[in-house]
């Protein structure tokens, strides 16, 4: 028996250890176009992007561990196509990988900039990308930074910290309009604000020169370096021909299951919560560590069981974590139930319909935490309120 997992990011890793952790004792081959072994993506727009720590701090298990956990790893070679009826994986060199089950991790792509291909322009997703971004961040640089959301404005206070003059653009009217409450979009331009950032919202990027940005609005930002960070697609290219649904990554249905033995997990994964309800996907560093359990567990067992779970993500700008559960858009209310967006910690509750929807919160990760059984239930508005109020 064999289990292939394309994709050797944290998804496809962990999906290897559950597999062995549930007792799988068959073939296990780990496919990877990148060189490095698996590592984790947070500290490439944190502490490692500001020099605080190596790069080996990011990598997700030493070789010893990796041995001890006897995978056949093909680092370094991408795969090119999937051949679902004859179970086999095409890889870039033109050989060919049978499987009994494929698990499909092969994450997310950053966008580019249409048109856009100067030498100061970088795009921040692997370990390499965020090396050559660092080596160019020198202080007094002048930063422009494309793209108001977490990994924006992550990359933003990280350059700050090296000493970089900094501007964020985005078409949108204010930072992490796109999947949070503009009001506390407002609040968390005014932390960067606070620290030096320099905001163009509501403008988009005409053509980047050799030291400037020129914006839709007729007007430029001076730059030495620019960082896009407009947003991921997912990376299933290579799955054009295979016969799988895709749309806007692999469509699967609630046990994550994509076609007969074809499972998906992680950033590419775009699955139904619930018979009948509206496929999603998300992009969270803790969907691509819950998912694979599941998986691993379906195959192993032969009984495929649904993913439930309350989406969670977090995102650290300077010494202010940003916290967020359940689905914040669109959002029919949000209010803010403890402290205020004007002050250094606060936690808002977001309503969908008569129904708590989300919950996030800056500088309060014990109270955001401890609201996560309440979406968990599918706690009214009111029952939410009086947890937090009462």
């Amino acid at each position: 028996m064999t289990v292939a997992v394309v994709g050797a990011g944290l998804a496809g890793l962990r999906t290897a250890e559950a597999m062995r952790q549930q007792g799988y004792a068959g073939r296990i081959v780990l496919i990877g176009d990148e060189v490095h072994p698996p590592y984790s993506r947070p500290p490439l727009s944190k502490e490692v992007l500001r020099g605080d720590v190596e790069p080996d701090v990011a990598v997700l298990r030493s070789d010893d561990e990796l041995a001890a956990l006897d995978v056949e790893r093909k680092t370094g070679m991408a795969a090119t196509a999937l051949r679902v009826a004859d179970r086999e994986v095409v890889l870039a060199d033109g050989a060919t990988v049978r499987y009994d089950d494929l698990v499909v991790a092969t994450g997310s792509t950053p966008r580019t900039l249409p048109g856009v291909d100067a030498a100061s322009v970088h795009l921040l997703r692997t370990l390499d990308d965020c090396l050559a971004l660092r080596d160019a961040l020198q202080a007094d640089a002048r930063v422009v930074v494309v793209g108001a959301g977490f990994i924006g404005l992550e990359v933003a206070a990280s350059a700050r910290a090296r000493g970089c003059t900094v501007t964020v653009v985005d078409v949108l009217r204010e930072p992490l309009a796109r999947v949070l409450d503009p009001a506390i979009g407002a609040a968390v331009r005014r932390l960067h604000e606070e620290h030096g950032v320099t905001f163009r919202l509501g403008v988009g990027v005409d053509a980047v020169d050799q030291d400037a940005v020129r914006l839709s609005d007729g007007t430029t930002a001076p730059a030495d370096v620019v960082v896009v960070g407009i947003g991921v697609r997912p990376t299933t290219s290579w799955l054009d021909d295979s016969g799988l649904t895709l749309d806007d990554g692999v469509v699967c249905d609630a046990t994550l299951a994509a076609a007969p033995g074809v499972w998906a997990v992680g950033d590419v994964a775009r699955w139904s919560p619930a018979p009948g309800a509206p496929t999603v996907r998300v992009e969270h560093w803790t969907n691509a560590t819950e998912q694979p359990h599941i998986v691993a567990r379906s195959i192993v067992s032969g009984e495929p069981e649904p993913f439930v779970t309350v989406p969670y993500f977090w995102s650290d700008q300077y010494d202010a974590k940003l916290q967020s559960l359940g689905t914040q858009t669109p959002p029919d209310e949000t209010r803010v139930v403890i402290g205020a967006l004007n002050e250094p910690k606060w936690v808002a509750l977001v309503r969908a319909g008569d129904r708590l929807g989300g919950v996030v919160g800056m500088r309060s990760p014990g109270r955001v935490m401890k609201l996560r059984p309440l979406l968990a239930a599918g706690a009214s508005w009111q029952d939410a309120l009086d947890a937090v109020t009462g």
